[in-house]
């Protein structure tokens, strides 16, 4: 089959891989679509991934599609069966799944390789996160599931109540996600993040305040001096920079809450003011990655209308086309997410 092997930095290649033989358990997935997300950029740009990737190796993992071969001892699916597959699933018995805690498991299975015609869905995986669509349910909305799981496990940390103000920082996929389901949950939306298209859409998902950063770097000031009177009761920070961490403490009001959803570089390290800290009271927080609840609550916002392809993927391109794809999503391509149709 084909699919997009990384070899090494900024070097994706399209290749004839073999279709290994199923084991106990496992199903084989012909990908129906998969999309573009800023961790496989970031495995672009790096050449690897230090906990899911060691080059060469296909990459890849937010999918959807049709179960195309399934295993005589595993139980539970059919050829033929429409599915969307995690990109990981815990084990189970460890403390932190005995806790509840499964995003933080021990032993976190991950799967990649959704750039390609099909992909082998391990047997845990299969059992856990592997879950199916409802016929009317289109492939690339479906693909929508994983990041979308990821920010619903942000926004079910910060226990949202209706009427609280909120702001977001970043208008990329994950910033956007968070906009609608602040919105879907009562509470007044701001956003600041960059792109005029991407702050148009996120005033179409229920923003009630946009700030434009582009060419700005000030991120607090040009937030006061945009919205003078506002106070907010969280801030939820989606882009990954320390200078935005230490700025989201500076925008909460007293007593209020900050998610560190956005992952930093590697090493990065930030410098927070522990009086404001803690003579605000304020509580601190980071979100990692999914749970299977949190799987099923995507899925669930996605097959009721809530979530909407249509709003986030913005252009498609077959597999042949990924590695210029994503050359010019390293060079700066702005599109929201990419539909890969293989």
């Amino acid at each position: 089959m084909k699919a997009a092997v990384l070899h090494g930095r900024e070097d994706v290649r399209i290749e004839d891989v073999p279709e290994f033989p199923l084991q106990p358990g496992e199903v084989r997935v012909r990908i129906g679509a998969a999309l573009t997300c800023g961790t496989d950029l970031k495995v672009f740009r790096r050449g690897y991934h230090a906990r899911m990737l060691k080059p060469p190796c296909v990459f890849g993992h937010e999918l959807a599609g049709t179960v195309g071969e399934v295993h005589p001892e595993t139980l539970g699916w059919s050829v033929g069966d429409r599915v969307v597959c995690a990109n990981s699933a815990p084990c189970g018995g460890c403390p932190s799944c005995r806790r509840g805690q499964e995003n933080l498991c021990d032993d976190l299975l991950f799967l990649n390789g959704a750039y390609a015609e099909s992909i082998v869905v391990p047997a845990r995986l299969a059992a856990k996160n592997l879950l199916r669509l409802r016929p009317a349910t289109a492939f690339e909305s479906a693909a929508l599931t994983e990041p979308l799981a990821c920010v619903v496990q942000g926004i079910d940390d910060l226990k949202l109540a209706a009427g609280e103000r909120v702001l977001v920082l970043g208008a990329g996929p994950i910033g956007l996600f968070a906009v609608a389901l602040a919105h879907n949950a009562g509470c007044t939306v701001a956003v600041a993040g960059r792109g005029g298209s991407r702050l148009a859409l996120a005033g179409r998902l229920g923003a009630a305040s946009v700030v434009d950063m582009q060419g700005r770097e000030d991120l607090e000031p040009t937030i006061r001096d945009a919205l003078p009177r506002a106070e907010f009761d969280v801030v939820f920070e989606a882009v990954g920079k320390p200078s935005a961490w230490e700025s989201a403490t500076r925008l909460v009001r007293k007593g209020g809450r900050v998610n560190f959803f956005g992952g930093c570089p590697s090493g990065a390290s930030v410098q927070f003011d522990t009086g404001l800290i803690h003579y605000s009271n304020l509580t601190l927080l980071a979100s990692f990655h999914h749970t299977p609840r949190t799987i099923r609550r995507a899925l669930e916002l996605i097959e009721s209308g809530v979530i909407r392809s249509a709003d986030f993927v913005d252009g498609q391109a077959g597999l042949d086309e990924l590695p210029e794809l994503f050359r010019s999503m390293a060079s700066g391509n702005r599109a929201v997410k990419t539909l890969i149709r293989p």
